[in-house]
């Protein structure tokens, strides 16, 4: 894989190992439930959401198996959360910006102000918007992404960083910055959504054959127009225009740097 290569990557539990929800006494399969699986991202040369030897190690001694060295989710979670933050990742980044949306905002001391300013909240919700939601996995990385046009390059920076001395360790290294062609992460995104939306168009396709498991609740007319109501989630998302207030943004930009003590990704 190329260095500038990027890459969506799951793999589906098979439907026998599939969890219903709702416990012993309501068991039920739906849509979301059925994407369970391990998902991960190829960037760089790196793996990004692989768990280190270590914790795979620690795992395995503690439960006895670790299916995959990768995270164990429900893979709609990452393509939701692509498809969430594409449109403000590919508006493309003003050149006076990019030091602050290449910046890390957590130990900025504009939060340490008694009343935040709304235009220091409009500045952090900006730089927010390029973030993935990582929320329900422990010491996930946090991965940014952000676009530049400048000189006849269209190119999307990815940087991402890790919490140190944590129990759960992942295999890339603490802190990285890739950038790439904006159109590596827009054909990306296309395969993802192509490769999930196939394979669980087989999914409900055996089960509307066969019907679900005995003994579990499984609507398969709402789970065929779950399915289908899915489908122009990407085009929706590439045709949502962001309602950026430039003047908010770079007046709170501004307030954040001259706070001092942000971070800037690693390497920029």
């Amino acid at each position: 894989m190329a260095d500038d290569e990027l890459r969506f990557r799951f793999e589906l539990r098979d439907l026998a190992d599939v969890r219903p929800w709702g416990g012993e006494h309501n068991p039920t399969l739906h849509w979301f439930a059925l994407t369970a699986g391990w998902y991960w991202i190829e960037l760089g040369g790196h793996e990004l959401l692989r768990y280190s030897e270590r914790t795979l190690r620690r795992w395995r001694e503690e439960f006895g198996t670790q299916d995959r060295p990768y995270v164990d989710h429900f893979v709609v979670r990452i393509w939701e959360d692509v498809l969430e933050i594409l449109a403000d990742v590919m508006e493309p980044v003003p050149r006076d910006l990019v030091g602050f949306v290449s910046s890390d905002l957590a130990g900025s001391p504009v939060w340490d102000e008694d009343e935040v300013t709304p235009e220091a909240e409009a500045a952090a919700d900006w730089h927010g918007r390029r973030s993935m939601y990582m929320g329900p996995l422990v010491n996930a990385p946090h991965i940014r992404w952000w676009r530049t046009v400048f000189d006849g390059a269209d190119r999307i920076s990815v940087s991402w960083t890790h919490e140190p001395d944590h129990e759960i360790e992942f295999a890339a290294p603490l802190t990285g910055l890739v950038t790439l062609s904006a159109d590596h992460l827009s054909a990306a995104v296309a395969d993802l959504d192509r490769a999930l939306l196939a394979a669980m168009e087989r999914r409900v396709a055996a089960l509307e054959a066969a019907g679900g498991p005995p003994g579990v609740g499984l609507d398969v007319e709402q789970l065929r127009r779950d399915h289908e109501g899915r489908s122009a989630r990407l085009e929706r998302a590439r045709t949502r225009t962001p309602a950026t207030d430039w003047a908010a943004v770079r007046a709170g930009a501004r307030e954040f740097l001259a706070a001092g003590r942000q971070r800037p990704a690693d390497g920029a």
